[in-house]
């Protein structure tokens, strides 16, 4: 038995893509707060991106760009991380993550391990090649890949979990 997802792709005339944008903001500024309390908590689990793929995924890439452009931004004013020297690559991924969740999501309509791997795998690639080229430091666009595997794992069975969680 198939059960299909609530996937929508909501205009920017809607109330509404403004009011789930700001939910998927407000988590993705209580998320980061909750995992910079680790050592390395940031870098090592992701979390400024990890409602933006939920509300790409599920709302469509309008709500998903601007939870992406809105993030990172709200929380380096508020709290200083993302700091502002990294805050380019921190908001290329994000777009970039946006765009892919967005896609994938409209096309396929479905939420597979698969998918979102590819969804979080193309973003980082991508966003890599952009932070080499902000950086000029292939070391430093591959921090993500060296320590980040946990927070793409975060991104791909935890959003697997929550956009499933909204079949029908």
């Amino acid at each position: 038995m198939q059960t299909t997802l609530r996937l929508q792709s909501l205009p920017f005339n809607q109330l509404r893509t403004y009011f789930m944008a700001a939910l998927f903001v407000a988590g993705n500024i209580l998320l980061p707060r909750i995992f910079h309390l680790l050592p390395l908590g940031g870098p090592t689990w992701l979390p400024i991106y990890f409602f933006t793929l939920i509300g790409a995924y599920l709302y469509g890439w309008r709500v998903g760009l601007l939870t992406a452009l809105a993030s990172p931004v709200i929380n380096s004013v508020l709290f200083g991380m993302p700091a502002v020297a990294v805050l380019p690559a921190i908001l290329i991924k994000s777009v970039l993550l946006a765009s892919a969740a967005g896609f994938v999501a409209h096309r396929f309509g479905k939420a597979s391990i698969g998918l979102l791997s590819l969804v979080v795998l193309s973003y980082q690639a991508i966003g890599t090649l952009g932070e080499w080229a902000l950086s000029g430091d292939l070391s430093v666009a591959c921090q993500d890949f060296r320590i980040g595997i946990p927070g793409m794992l975060l991104q791909i069975i935890g959003g697997w979990i929550i956009i499933n969680s909204q079949k029908r």
